[in-house]
């Protein structure tokens, strides 16, 4: 074959930075600090017009769990059994994807092709068993990482493993890897629009994703909503930079989990540009709305940290049955006056308790060792009108 014609790492990488969908080379920087949460203007007289008592007839009491037992839901998915291999279990969740790998994926290569006047490709179709056995060689290669991905077929004694040759021959594994893709590039949306979503090559893949996570799967009581950094250093405007982290470069994604670590379902932080903030809800409160709009009433117990806890989201998740607890900052938007006063002193084994709510309470408390109260649906409510419980 022609030199000219094989797809070494310089082409892909080349065809991949050509490709990219990436407006600029400019990663937000980070502190994990609030996205314009914190109490000012009309939030003040909001939180001075917002009830809070130390004592509350009428209670009601947290939602009780009605969710059933946590595990596959097995009429979604009647083929899984104890008995089934892994791989099985993998094709339930990934077999749509693998397939909408195979389509955009040639449906990429075809789209080149009429651009180019060399006349039909040598390389044929790729099908659902080669995209599997590409990704099987990608999943192999985190197992034993080198230098360069030419590397795993040389015949070199010191690199040479038989493995990825007698798998899939070099030139074909860079074809495939050159030509990967989620979606249609002749459906890219305007980039001056301003719903633009910088995630559109692979949407469909998330959603995809999420949607299996959500239907082959029943969450156990207790759901955790918090962020993670994936590790990334390729080209995108959404890479976030976070010092304090040890991984400092990456993409911020929200998750929510069970329990048992099981993700039910996730959303890429897209810059401060693309948050979905209104006169009304912060940006964070909007995150945590969108993650729980799957939970079906059912009574789950969420539990979150400082960054997205406010008694606002609070008001507005039991209308979803969904009881909470988590720390929350002092300045947070709809939080009491006597909070967020920094010479509150509290002695040695005195609490500060106030409630809030209308048909389900909440209280948030503070204890003299914890510099950050805690927001939560409380089991019971003390009889007496002082606020310092000893």
């Amino acid at each position: 074959m022609d030199r000219k014609r094989k797809l070494l790492e310089e082409d892909i990488e080349q065809e991949l930075l050509a490709d990219s969908d990436s407006d600029a080379y400019n990663s937000d920087v980070s502190d994990d600090s609030d996205e314009g949460d914190s109490v000012s203007g009309e939030d003040s007289a909001a939180n001075e017009a917002k009830e809070w008592v130390t004592k509350q007839r009428n209670y009601k009491g947290p939602f009780k769990f009605t969710g059933g037992r946590r595990g596959l839901i097995a009429d979604k998915a009647p083929n899984i059994t104890s008995d089934s291999t892994p791989l099985e279990v993998f094709l339930l969740f990934f077999e749509v994807v693998i397939s909408l790998l195979v389509q955009e994926t040639n449906r990429y290569h075809l789209q080149f092709l009429a651009k180019q006047d060399e006349g039909p490709s040598p390389q044929i179709d790729v099908t659902f068993s080669v995209m599997m056995t590409f990704l099987a060689i990608v999943i192999q290669m985190g197992h034993d990482i080198r230098d360069s991905l030419k590397d795993y077929w040389s015949r070199l004694e010191q690199f040479y493993t038989p493995f990825f040759g007698n798998t899939m021959p070099r030139d074909r594994f860079f074809h495939i890897l050159r030509f990967l893709h989620f979606t249609d590039n002749e459906n890219s949306p305007n980039r001056d629009d301003a719903n633009y979503d910088r995630l559109w090559k692979i949407r469909s893949l998330f959603n995809i994703i999420n949607d299996n996570f959500a239907k082959f799967y029943r969450p156990s009581e207790h759901l955790a909503v918090d962020e993670i950094i994936v590790l990334f250093k390729g080209r995108v405007v959404f890479k976030q930079y976070i010092p304090k982290k040890h991984k400092r470069f990456g993409i911020k994604i929200y998750k929510i989990c069970d329990s048992y670590g099981y993700t039910l379902d996730m959303t890429v932080y897209l810059g401060k540009d693309r948050l979905k903030a209104t006169k009304y809800i912060t940006a964070t409160h909007a995150t945590v709305k969108y993650l729980t709009r799957r939970l079906t009433r059912s009574g789950h117990k969420l539990m979150m940290d400082n960054f997205f806890c406010s008694p606002d989201l609070f008001d507005d998740l039991k209308k979803s049955k969904i009881n909470c607890c988590g720390t929350v900052r002092p300045n947070r938007s709809g939080m009491p006056k006597e909070f967020q006063n920094k010479k509150l002193k509290l002695k040695r084994g005195d609490i500060k308790l106030l409630l809030g709510g209308i048909d389900v309470i909440y209280g948030i408390i503070m204890a003299p060792k914890s510099p950050t109260p805690i927001a939560r649906q409380v089991q019971s409510v003390p009889d007496t009108p002082d606020p310092v419980v000893p």
